[in-house]
């Protein structure tokens, strides 16, 4: 058992998972995720689409097997930190310990030296402290020793990072919300309508899009409660523990429905949507894209010439009883009229993309981050140092100093501090 113990919080054991890992999230770059049985047949072969879902590599990041080895990665960080625990703890009280420092290794010794404090000065050590060791007065001063953490707090951190992607994953809720302002919709099986109260589109002097910008209300179904807010692209709001962001836009437009001049139906309908004639349910009428400027490109099909509303060109497929019997594009003023029926489009306007996240366990993942950086920052620029003075019977100095991350720098230094003191004794 010592010995599994011993491999299960080694470093080999560490690396062997982070090889699978890697592999794996390879593997979850390069084959698309989420695909049925049949994709992955007509993409690869049947052969290979069988062992992709049979290996769950269709859906990596949520497999048994990759979940698996985060846990062990999991409890390998924590047995790691367990283990070395202790020995952080020794050498941090030791780096400070007269008779740890006398008994332990030196990065470089100076004998014969007249005024020890001096050089304890020029090394910028903090004020050393009178201790007796064995009978001998001696000087002691340490610093930095936050530095010996460094490593231990960095695995801590990765091992909450680890912890709270990981849990997010298993655990988090998204959904897609979009209208035009005035639209009140359902936030996926919640218990939040989303209503939208306004949607802007910022342009440069170029026509280029600076910033999308949706001032949004969220209620509660269950305590009538409402809040509000703006939220624009990379800058999201939270209200009622869910993070709503604006994605992305498209274009949407009035459609009216009409017979023998009377208006049966008027609706906004998204590029994407299909509106269904309530008299004559097996007819409906589907809104395919829309083009501001639109143009007719040969060989191409339709296209827009500028993102201006200069000449508004709508694209429509028209359904009977499930089954496509037309489709074209309506420029302003034309119409569609089928069976004593009469549809227009009209009046384009932008619609919004939010798209409401919720993962609870977001601050676990940013603390893991912060955390992990705290502990590469105490490892690469927090050096421990400890410079001690033994007095001998004969009156005589000799100065160590222990410095284990960047000896070679530290004894050159000591060397220049030493040689200083001396032209100044002397």
């Amino acid at each position: 058992m010592k010995k599994v113990w011993i491999f299960l919080s080694s470093m080999r054991f560490a690396i062997i998972l982070l090889g699978v890992l890697a592999a794996a999230c390879a593997a979850g770059s390069f084959i698309t995720q989420g695909q049925s049985l049949e994709w992955y047949a007509s993409v690869y072969s049947k052969r290979t689409a069988a062992l992709i879902v049979a290996l769950r590599l269709d859906d990596v990041y949520h497999s048994w097997w990759f979940l698996l080895m985060a846990l062990f990665l999991c409890g390998n960080l924590l047995a790691c930190s367990v283990v070395r625990l202790p020995r952080v703890l020794r050498l941090t009280r030791s780096a400070a310990d007269p008779e740890a420092l006398l008994a332990g290794p030196a990065t470089v010794t100076r004998e014969g030296v007249a005024d020890p404090e001096a050089l304890f000065l020029a090394m910028r050590m903090p004020k050393p402290k009178r201790a007796q060791v064995s009978g001998r007065e001696a000087l002691v001063s340490a610093q930095n020793r936050a530095g010996y953490w460094g490593a231990w707090i960095c695995h801590l951190g990765i091992l909450l990072l680890i912890l709270g992607f990981g849990l997010g994953q298993m655990t988090h809720r998204e959904w897609v919300a979009y209208g035009v302002p005035g639209r009140t919709c359902q936030v996926g099986d919640t218990d939040y309508l989303l209503t939208i109260d306004d949607f802007r589109v910022d342009l440069r002097a170029d026509d280029t899009v600076e910033q999308y910008t949706a001032d949004i209300t969220v209620r509660s179904t269950l305590t009538g409660e409402a809040r509000s807010a703006r939220i624009s692209v990379n800058a999201p709001a939270e209200l009622f523990g869910y993070k709503y962001y604006q994605n992305s836009t498209g274009w949407a437009a009035r459609v009216t429905v009409e017979k023998d001049g009377e208006t049966l139906q008027d609706e906004v309908l998204c590029a994407g949507e299909y509106l269904r004639v309530t008299d004559l349910p097996d007819l409906a009428v589907y809104f395919n894209a829309f083009y501001p400027d639109y143009v007719l490109l040969e060989g191409r099909g339709p296209a827009t010439a500028s993102g201006s509303l200069n000449n508004p060109g709508y694209l429509y497929s028209l359904y009977y009883q499930e089954n496509l019997v037309g489709m074209n594009a309506l420029l302003a003023g034309e119409e569609i009229k089928v069976d004593g029926y009469v549809i227009r489009f009209s009046e384009p306007r932008n619609y919004t993309v939010i798209q409401v996240k919720r993962d609870r366990f977001a601050p676990l993942a940013l603390a893991g981050g912060l955390v992990t950086t705290l502990g590469l920052l105490l490892a690469l620029y927090v050096q421990p140092r400890a410079v001690w003075a033994v007095r001998d019977d004969a009156g005589k100095w000799t100065v160590s100093g222990l410095s284990p991350k960047g000896g070679v720098l530290f004894a050159e230094r000591f060397a220049e501090a030493a040689g200083d003191v001396e032209k100044q004794t002397t």
